[in-house]
């Protein structure tokens, strides 16, 4: 291990998580993205730049797929993922691929997956100060691979009527909407994320069909936090997200 890490608990469920301590930490957008989409008829699932594996993990814990894909193309990041998986023995289910997703079609054969996800860099190279840390800069903005590129990726993993749900921010949904578009995946569900119910939406929750027909879902918005900013926690729904599935049946 070369760099300091920590072991955290990873909700929901009875999971485990070494992090950078320094470096890039799972946030409440992972959790949120792997809520949002629907995993009953999803046997195989892969997750685009899956950093310390987080998708993954929780995706096997919510759903029953019989194979997630995880693809990092940070060397240290992916042989994490690759101890995450096996450290809640999930090796079974659960296999991390070191590569860059913009050659994605020299790693796996295409046209095999039910769902893609992806938690992508929010945030061009050229926006904003970049993280000194390798592991910060990478996850937060397309130092190596744009929207374009995972949108891309995802119509080439996917089989049709495969499913491309994504995490981004709502000030770039347009870019996001023409790369799937242009990725031949059709945007057919929309949720806003807002962190007060009186402000802008920051993020937005995407889902969409490879070869689908346009019409676009807009649900209902999700609000984080309820409270003034001194006492602010978790709305009831995203308390309600990193409850374990059954534990108040």
């Amino acid at each position: 291990m070369g760099t300091a890490e920590t072991l955290d608990q990873l909700l929901p469920g009875n999971l485990q998580l070494w992090q950078a301590k320094a470096g890039h930490r799972y946030s409440v957008d992972a959790v949120l993205l792997a809520r949002f989409v629907c995993l009953a008829p999803c046997r195989q699932i892969a997750d685009l730049g899956t950093g310390n594996g987080v998708l993954p993990l929780l995706l096997s814990y919510l759903g029953a797929a019989e194979k997630i894909l995880g693809f990092e193309l940070q060397e240290e990041m992916a042989a994490r993922a690759r101890r995450n998986v096996a450290l809640n023995g999930l090796s079974g289910r659960i296999s991390i691929h070191q590569g860059d997703i913009r050659r994605i079609q020299e790693i796996v054969a295409g046209g095999s997956m039910d769902l893609v996800v992806s938690n992508p860099p929010y945030r061009s190279a050229a926006s904003g100060r970049v993280a000194p840390n390798d592991e910060r800069a990478r996850a937060r903005h397309e130092l190596a691979g744009t929207i374009e590129d995972f949108a891309a990726a995802a119509g080439w993993l996917l089989k049709a009527g495969g499913r491309f749900a994504v995490v981004y921010l709502a000030e770039r949904l347009n870019l996001l909407f023409g790369a799937m578009t242009r990725a031949g995946i059709e945007p057919k569900r929309l949720r806003m994320v807002h962190a007060t119910a009186s402000s802008d939406a920051r993020l937005v929750l995407v889902e969409g069909n490879k070869g689908g027909r346009p019409g676009l879902k807009v649900e209902q918005p999700l609000v984080l936090y309820v409270g003034c900013q001194a006492e602010r926690c978790y709305s009831e729904e995203v308390e309600q997200m990193y409850r374990c599935v059954g534990a108040e049946g």
